[in-house]
């Protein structure tokens, strides 16, 4: 049995509690973090020491921290090779587009337009910072439209790891009220997410909680 430490509400254990699902693994997850706190307990911070989620654990395994690499060994143990290929050649493609979502998009889209409109209170909004992230944001979407032009997901004709990295971040990307530029290939790859059982649960989640007074 999986155990999960984190919040429901935060992007790193959506994409984390998502994977699990689409791997079909049993498990079980606390709220922690947040307004949920427990996050700074002598008992949390032995099994992470920066504080912070998602936390998994495998049975009596090792805690494991950072959702990359959480979602990495959940591949490892439990993917498909299609899923995850044990071939290091074909692996390395998978997981250097699971990298390259990570840090030009997901962290990106919290960073550009999730935090400028959520997590800051309305009379301390800088909306030319906001339209500098969406300027930003395009060039790594860009480059997924063209891909996604092509082929279903990031790496060809059946989801990876690295659809996982790119698209849990999708929802709070299309959800936010700001002007997008088009990109049509993007938008069907998210819509064809949003058909998917484990997408709509683990992943469309309200983040009015997180949202500054």
């Amino acid at each position: 049995m999986l155990t999960v430490w984190g919040r429901k509400s935060s992007s790193n254990v959506q994409s984390v509690m998502w994977c699990i699902a689409e791997l079909g693994i049993d498990c079980r997850r606390h709220d922690v973090g947040h307004r949920y706190g427990g996050n700074d307990t002598p008992e949390f911070l032995a099994m992470n020491p920066n504080g912070l989620v998602p936390v998994l654990r495998d049975g009596d395994g090792e805690a494991l921290w950072e959702a990359g690499a959480i979602l990495r060994y959940l591949a490892a143990r439990y993917g498909e090779d299609a899923f995850w290929p044990r071939d290091p050649a074909a692996r390395a493609h998978v997981d250097k587009w699971a990298e390259w979502a990570k840090i030009n998009v997901a962290m990106e889209v919290n960073r550009c337009v999730f935090t400028p409109i959520v997590r800051t209170a309305a009379k301390d909004r800088n909306e030319a910072a906001l339209a500098t992230g969406v300027r930003t944001l395009a060039r790594p979407f860009d480059i997924a439209e063209k891909v996604l032009a092509a082929q279903p997901f990031l790496c060809g004709e059946v989801m990876t790891l690295a659809d996982i990295q790119f698209g849990h971040i999708l929802f709070r990307y299309f959800d936010l009220p700001f002007a997008r530029p088009n990109h049509p290939a993007v938008r069907g790859y998210y819509d064809r997410l949003t058909a998917r059982p484990a997408y709509r649960e683990h992943v469309m989640i309200s983040y009015e909680e997180l949202r500054a007074s």
